[in-house]
């Protein structure tokens, strides 16, 4: 099965990315990953992506396709993929079309993690970073013994400025002018399967799994 998941910050997608690859037995495969497999790696393309980060320049767009098409001529992605972070935006997501359509398949479906803004806001404002040994940990959801204290070390926590809330309703608006039009790329092909990605991260894969079956059958 090809999958792509789509989902605003903080809507879980690297968490159930890997619980859904595991569970159909394909590759996770993330930009982030890629990125940091082809620079540590020292390749081609590699080497290329490092100058532009060295010089604190977005990568661009042929840059990553170029990425994204040689990790999914690996062979343990001929039989199905689950894509994350990739497509961004609707020129990527023709691109990975066009890509497609020279490998001889195409996508299965696009799962979408459906939160809202203000769930997302509570998420990732609540994280407190310690700055000696870098655990994160949650002022609601997993919070340190001692407020401002660092369980594992000791160390003082703060608030990375991106889980300031201005900074997350900042992305979350970047992130609805980029998605909302890649959404209904997908959605004029019938591939989008929305899931609710609220609760547990247990009941979301769930949620996940059963939207799959449906595209699957």
């Amino acid at each position: 099965m090809r999958v792509v998941l789509v989902g605003p910050p903080g809507a879980g997608k690297g968490t159930q990315a890997q619980f859904i690859a595991s569970h159909l037995s394909i590759p996770k495969i993330s930009t982030g990953d890629i990125f940091r497999a082809n620079v540590s790696g020292g390749t081609e393309l590699g080497k290329l992506a490092k100058e532009y980060m060295d010089r604190g320049d977005l990568v661009p767009d042929e840059v990553t396709v170029a990425m994204v098409r040689d990790r999914l001529s690996h062979d343990d992605a001929q039989e199905g993929f689950l894509l994350d972070g990739f497509p961004r935006n609707v020129p990527q997501a023709e691109v990975l079309k066009k890509m497609l359509a020279e490998f001889g398949t195409s996508l299965d479906v696009v799962l979408n993690l459906v939160v809202d803004d203000d769930e997302v806001v509570r998420r990732l404002a609540g994280r407190r970073t310690c700055r000696s040994c870098g655990k994160v940990w949650h002022v609601l959801f997993d919070p340190p013994a001692v407020e401002g204290v660092c369980d594992a070390c000791g160390g003082e926590l703060f608030q990375r400025d991106d889980d300031r809330e201005e900074t997350i309703r900042h992305r979350l608006e970047v992130y609805q002018e980029q998605t909302a039009p890649l959404i209904s790329f997908y959605a004029d092909e019938g591939i989008v399967q929305g899931v609710d990605a609220t609760g547990p991260v247990e009941e979301v894969t769930q949620r996940a799994m059963a939207a799959l079956r449906r595209f699957a059958e």
